[in-house]
């Protein structure tokens, strides 16, 4: 039997170092609404390595969109970073200026959002949409950009690209919008590429052609991938690292294999114990955790998961965890598994941790047998 890490990692590309290509510190977000101020993103910091996938991994809402919407210095009004640091490259991309932010923005890095519909211009082809950036960020004019664009189409798996080019948004599949857009986020060959749920209302089959398409251009360019998403079935095959996200904070953060075998944080640990399990259908065994997040603008004074927590104590009410070595040594690079949690979960038995261990098999499996179905 394979152990958590192979499970965790099975599909992952094992060309991922330890040298940061990105680097976040105590990013803070804030949008001014009627309702009061509300800080979406509170404090978060992570690291994302040459060559590595990070999942970002929470529920709607909890802040992911806006911390890579962040990266880019793309929030929209009426949002505003309100502090903290990107590094990038030797820079701080909250220092340098909008210039060179734009020179940037698509090319060293780039995103895929989330819904390619409403991300390309309908009244465009794709093949203008890739001239553009192929103009824009390369200078690559006229036939030559044709003709490079249409070797991207082909590179993502579109058939014809030739005749594609002269397609509409709305003349294409969803699986085939989505692959327009990988192809406009590597046009540039960039060093991070941020996919925001990139398998969104893709059914299952074109979901994980989807991800084999990520994890083929990031093993053959060497790229760094933050993979948002909400599925840990994903974050079980594809990711290398995980930051758990919850109420614009991060909860947990550690290697996949680490984090399915021992998760620390007990919003993390509920988050494992709802993964559909294939040994419990029929069985009626579905978990679920309790309650909803707090109001974002009226955050209680103590940890944010307190409410929904079946382990509280004064402690978790009074003060708000920072984030710190899981493994109990110092935060000074010698741990990778940190997290925020007062009174975390205890260390698994060898009966939970093969539980754990099982829950990431059946993260994978599930959503293998639902792609067989679909198929």
């Amino acid at each position: 039997m394979r152990s958590s890490s192979d499970v965790s990692n099975a599909s992952v590309s094992s060309t991922a170092s330890s040298d940061p290509v990105l680097s976040v510190r105590n990013l803070r977000v804030e949008f001014d609404t009627r309702r009061g101020r509300v800080r979406a993103v509170d404090g978060v910091s992570f690291t994302l390595n040459a060559g590595e996938t990070l999942g970002l991994v929470g529920e709607s809402g909890c802040g992911k969109t806006v911390t890579a919407l962040s990266l880019l210095r793309s929030v929209p009004a009426p949002g505003k970073i309100d502090g903290g640091s990107i590094d990038f490259e030797g820079r701080d991309l909250l220092a340098i200026s909008e210039r060179d932010m734009t020179r940037l923005r698509g090319k060293r890095i780039a995103l895929i959002p989330q819904d390619p519909l409403t991300a390309l211009n309908p009244v465009m082809t794709v093949g203008d949409h890739l001239v553009e950036v192929l103009d824009i960020h390369l200078g690559i004019r006229g036939e030559t950009a044709r003709s490079r664009a249409a070797d991207l189409l082909s590179r993502v798996g579109i058939p014809e690209p030739r005749k594609r080019l002269d397609a509409y948004p709305h003349q294409l599949s969803g699986g085939m919008r989505q692959r327009v857009m990988i192809a406009l986020a590597i046009a540039c060959e960039p060093a991070v590429l941020i996919a925001d749920e990139p398998t969104t209302a893709l059914d299952a089959t074109v979901q994980a052609q989807i991800l084999e398409l990520l994890d083929e251009i990031k093993r053959e360019t060497g790229m760094s991938l933050l993979l948002i998403t909400h599925n840990l079935g994903i974050v079980a095959g594809h990711c290398n690292r995980v930051a758990v996200m919850y109420c614009g904070r991060i909860a947990e953060t550690a290697s996949a294999g680490d984090l399915f075998k021992h998760p620390h944080h007990r919003y993390t640990a509920g988050l494992l114990a709802c993964v559909p399990r294939l040994d419990r259908q029929g069985k009626g065994i579905f978990f679920t955790i309790p309650g909803t997040p707090p109001d974002l603008t009226n955050l209680p004074q103590g940890c944010a998961f307190a409410s929904r927590c079946d382990a509280v104590t004064d402690h978790c009410l009074r003060e708000r965890p920072e984030l710190s070595a899981a493994d109990g040594l110092a935060e000074t690079g010698m741990s990778d598994h940190l997290m925020a949690c007062w009174n975390p979960a205890p260390k698994a038995s060898a009966d939970a941790g093969a539980d754990h261990q099982t829950s990431a098999r059946m993260a994978v499996a599930y959503g293998r047998a639902h792609e067989k179905t679909d198929a």
